[in-house]
């Protein structure tokens, strides 16, 4: 549809005149922010990496220049949008926290503050958690201070109902909580927004509210050598390290072959490209965690079943380095096809646990549980990944009760 617009001229009181010129659209109020939106869903999508100043003016309907006029880099646009995000949390908090909230309702509301959050802004999670390495480094140490003290007066919230628990317990508590509202950002379910928030406040409620085991620490695993590995395996087992310390677009063929004892080039012999590598990587975590799955769904019933396949993939998790790296698998530029077959294989996994939940709670609303098989999951692939709690000594058996907890077992 094409309008004429009518601009005024002339003095400040408004005598108008007819234009020959198309009305321009206002400009919006806060279009630093509105370009930042945008950036942070391509992010999501592709990886940083994957996304290109001309990709985020495309998708904003700006050019590259107006976007500059904003941010200097796409670096600039990350920070903005992640420390946004920490700006947002710190709000919420000392809402929440305050004395004109009771006592006894500040962790609730502060639950609630920070379940609306999640559902409103689901891209902050992802960014913060995968593309944070790219940030300076001082940026990274200021998103450190500031979202420690958030976690700290969180903490004091969560000892405040429970006194009893030690100060590292209500820590522990209280990431996992935070991996609960961070996993809307891994999957693209949607609930009604209020239902979306309840349930979320729901399960972050089951994992504060957990009582985490205590013993004898889990006996390390071992497994004996049967001879030098292959080159292969060794190139492998290289890359997988390499790729877990420093992320897989700061690694080159060159690093892997000089880790593995070989010539960079020599790499090549084995696996074509470093995405070839990672479509190895991924394809050897699936093959563990099917195997894992395959033994612990040997169960007189479904709600055994889930809790053993709930211990098998934290038990996994904190013995197969392969499965932590091959969680950026969709952020390498690879052949569709190996891109696609990966998909498929998570998406059959995690539909073990959906069927699995389904039958435990026949009431849940599909959507609901995915929600909560996510939530389940992304609880133990962060706090399995997080340095101030991932030494601790009983953290499989804590991170098997806090997985039972989301999922209903408890």
């Amino acid at each position: 549809m094409v309008s004429m617009g009518c601009q005024c001229s002339g003095s400040r009181y408004g005598r108008f005149t007819m234009s020959t010129q198309p009305a321009r659209a206002p400009r919006p109020r806060d279009r630093k922010a509105q370009l930042a939106a945008v950036a942070a869903g391509l992010f999501r999508a592709r990886g940083f990496h994957g996304v290109g100043i001309n990709d985020i003016a495309a998708a904003a309907g700006v050019t590259g220049p107006a976007l500059y006029r904003h941010f200097s880099d796409k670096q600039a646009i990350l920070a903005y949008v992640v420390l946004s995000g920490i700006d947002d949390m710190e709000a919420v908090t000392a809402d929440a926290l305050t004395d004109s909230v009771p006592a006894s309702a500040q962790l609730e509301t502060l639950l609630t503050g920070l379940a609306a959050q999640a559902v409103e802004r689901r891209e902050i999670a992802a960014l913060w958690r995968w593309e944070g390495p790219h940030l300076a480094r001082e940026e990274r140490r200021e998103i450190r201070r500031r979202s420690g003290a958030v976690l700290d007066a969180w903490t004091k919230a969560v000892l405040t109902t429970r006194p009893e628990l030690p100060a590292e317990e209500a820590e522990l508590l209280c990431w996992a909580a935070l991996s609960v509202f961070g996993s809307v950002s891994v999957h693209h379910t949607t609930v009604a927004r209020k239902r979306f928030i309840a349930l979320l406040v729901e399960l972050a409620t089951a994992v504060v509210e957990t009582t985490l085991p205590s013993g004898a620490a889990a006996p390390p695993t071992t497994v004996a050598s049967l001879g030098t590995p292959s080159r292969r395996e060794q190139v492998l087992a290289a890359a997988t390290a390499l790729f877990a310390e420093r992320g897989f677009h700061a690694v080159s063929m060159e690093d892997i072959g000089a880790a593995a004892g070989i010539a960079g080039p020599s790499v090549y012999r084995h696996f074509p490209s470093k995405a070839a590598l990672m479509v190895a990587i991924g394809h050897r975590a699936a093959d563990r965690l099917a195997l894992a799955a395959e033994q612990a769904l040997q169960a007189p019933d479904e709600a055994t079943g889930l809790r053993r396949l709930a211990a098998s993939y934290v038990h996994t998790l904190l013995h197969t380095p392969e499965l932590l790296v091959s969680f950026t698998a969709d952020r390498v530029t690879m052949p569709d096809r190996d891109k696609a077959d990966l998909l498929r294989v998570q998406r059959d996994y995690v539909g073990q646990w959906l069927s699995l939940l389904t039958a435990v709670h026949p009431g849940l609303p599909a959507r609901e549980a995915r929600v909560r098989v996510h939530a389940a999951l992304t609880v133990a692939n962060d706090l399995s990944r997080t340095r101030r709690v991932s030494g601790r000594p009983h953290l499989q058996a804590e991170l098997t009760a806090l997985l039972h907890a989301v999922l209903g077992l408890a």
